[in-house]
Parts: C-alpha cells; structure tokens; sequence
C-alpha cells in the first residue's frame, strides 16, 4: 500500500491545542511528545498531578519551544471524566482529542467503575464517552476539530459479546478488553456517521498502535521505555513489533494528516508493525446496527445523550 506520511514533513501548527488522555506514560506520552513538535499547546490528561507533571518536564525538555499544561482525569469515574470535559470546554479552542487512555486488564477477577460498571468497559469506552460529551461546545467552536478513538487489532481475533458487555454474565480479562476496543471503534466509526446526520465540522478517526511493547520503546525517565541494552536484546522479535513510539504514530497521523478524512481507520501497515497508513476496518466495527445498539446502551448506562437520532 502507497500511502505515504512523514510527521517530520507536517507544517507547524502553532495556535493549535491538542489533548490527550493517558499521556503520562506509553503510547499516550509519545502522541503527545510527537505532536508537541508541531509547536502547538498540549493538553495532557492524566490521573496523577504528580505524573502529568514529569511527562510535561520530560517533553519540554526534549522539544525545543514546547507548550503543555494539564487536566487531571479518571476515566472510571463518569464524574470526573465529565469534569475534565468541562475543563477542556473552557478552552480557546480544542483542535484535536486523543481517545487514548486504556486499561487491558483488571487482574483475574471482574472489578467495577464508581459507578458499578465492569472496570476495562467503564474506563476504556464509557469514560471517554463522558469525556468528549462534556467537551462537544469547544469542539464544535473549533473548525476542523477532531477527535481519535484508539482501537486494537485484537478486534479480528476475539469477537464481541454483546450480551456479555460488562461482564456480568462470567469474566474473562482478555475479553473485557476485546469488548471495550471493539466498543471504543464501534463508536469511532458511529460518531463520524452522526456528526455528518448533524453537519457538525467535527471529524471521527479511528486509529490502532498494533503491537507495542515497553521493552522496545526508547526511555523516558520515569515514564516509558527501556535502555539500549534491553531494546538491542529484543530487538529479534523487531519483524513481528514495534516500541510505544512507533505505536503512536497512527493516532499522531489521524489528528495532522490532511489527508486523513472522518470514518477513516490508520494503523500499522503491517498490522502489528509499521508505517502508519490507512486500512480497511474490521466489518464489526462497522456495523451500524451494532453500532445503533452500542450508542443506546452507553447512554443508558451513563445517563449522557451525544447526538442522539
């Protein structure tokens, strides 16, 4: 596939604001660490003021000119995600909002949000929700704005259990996160639809990392990554995955690439590896009869309307 893109070739874009969610560590720290070299404002949401702060020192310390600042969040909690909505609505402006904070496992046994909801779903899907519901007016009020819901490749390989959503029914932790990735591009894919029904100038992006591990990634004191030793030892398995800094370049794509259009769907060229390019999204991801399902059930269960027919 000739999909050619090259972050280093993005123009700057010195009066935007970009957030990310989950930016204090792995994937999100990179996103956040790669746009930041556009010279525009970065919003790093995190649960830790202590954490927000060292990844916010860490970017400025390797990007020349860097602005960032911080929202505090915990996506499983509907409370504060709302929070953090509202404070990223009192923004300026608000160019662009990565989805990407996740949770893979809970431990063996099935643990809840504080609002009772199966613990993996609740963070990785319902708090985003909440998130980017709260934060809709600044969104609107931005032309072009654009919002990235981070998916997984482990959507072809485990299906969803739409009777099983929250896990209520029996517990499996790799399942509870091949539900919550399989409703994170669900909603991706159903918010572009429903942002065009509306004419809103909103754009909905899915993207996915692929593989990505910490012993591959280059280090960030405190934050992510391994020494050169450790990533020359695994650097074998290099063909089959990648390090959380490459992992990051398909959301990184999806908020810059004016290439890039609403419903689109970036990740690794070679699924779990590569350039960021554009591919063919997993036929359940959109399904919109799935999708109509899924929209009702979050508003249900959080008690927030988002576009709603």
């Amino acid at each position: 596939m000739f999909d050619p893109w090259n972050l280093t070739d993005e123009p700057g874009r010195p009066d935007a604001v970009f957030a990310i969610t989950g930016s204090t560590s792995g994937i999100g720290y990179f996103i956040a660490e790669q746009l930041a070299q556009t010279g525009a404002e970065i919003v790093l949401l995190g649960r830790s003021e202590e954490r927000i702060d060292r990844a916010r020192r860490e970017i400025e310390s390797r990007v020349p000119g860097a602005h960032t600042s911080g929202i505090r969040v915990d996506l499983s909690d509907l409370e504060s995600a709302t929070a953090a909505g509202q404070a990223l609505a009192k923004l300026p402006r608000l160019d662009a909002l990565v989805a990407n904070a996740g949770l893979i496992s809970a431990g063996r046994r099935r643990q809840v949000t504080a609002q009772g909801h199966e613990l993996v779903v609740g963070t990785n899907h319902l708090g985003h929700f909440a998130l980017v519901a709260a934060a809709h007016p600044v969104l609107e009020n931005t032309a072009g704005s654009r919002v990235i819901s981070m998916g997984s490749m482990l959507v072809g390989r485990l299906k969803l259990d739409p009777g099983n959503l929250m896990s209520e029914r029996s517990y499996r932790p790799l399942q509870a996160y091949a539900n919550s990735k399989h409703a994170t591009e669900l909603f991706g894919f159903d918010y572009h639809r429903r942002l065009r029904r509306a004419g809103l100038n909103i754009t909905s992006i899915v993207a996915h990392p692929g593989g990505a591990m910490d012993q591959m990634t280059p280090s960030r004191e405190g934050i992510a990554g391994a020494n050169r030793a450790t990533r020359t030892l695994f650097s074998p398995v290099h063909a089959a995955i990648q390090g959380k800094d490459s992992g990051a370049l398909p959301a990184t794509r999806a908020v810059l690439d004016a290439e890039v259009r609403g419903g689109d769907y970036v990740g690794p060229i070679h699924t779990s590896r590569g350039r960021p390019v554009r591919l063919r999204p997993h036929p359940m991801s959109i399904d919109q009869e799935r999708a109509a399902w899924l929209w009702q059930r979050t508003e249900e269960l959080t008690g927030i309307r988002l576009l709603s027919d």
